[in-house]
């Protein structure tokens, strides 16, 4: 993987919990890792569903491999758009990480 192709950045956050001053638990999503990346792909698909048609923007990244990464993670690119992991696939042996979004609506 070339680092001139790695022309983006994206952050991957996780929902975890924590505790406020109260002894509440309060659900954040916590950034877990901003790394350097790939736009590969970018699409709208339309689909047909129960509550009539929608569309999904769809969107591929390529990075350098990162350990633990999973399907309930997201990822944020851009100014403040997220999007939901449905997909990771390893590229080689740990070299890199292609990870397969879906736009939150």
């Amino acid at each position: 993987m070339r680092a001139g192709n790695l022309d983006r950045t994206i952050t991957i956050q996780r929902y975890t919990s924590t505790v406020d001053e109260f002894g509440a638990p309060v659900f954040i999503w916590q950034d877990i890792a901003t790394l350097r990346g790939q736009k590969v792909e970018s699409s709208t698909e339309e689909f047909i569903r129960d509550f009539g048609a929608s569309d999904e923007a769809v969107i591929v990244f390529r990075t350098r491999y990162i350990d633990g990464i999973t399907n309930a993670d997201r990822v944020e690119y851009g100014s403040g758009t997220y999007f939901n992991i449905k997909g990771l696939k390893e590229i080689g042996r740990r070299n890199g990480l292609e990870i397969r979004c879906v736009r939150l609506s």
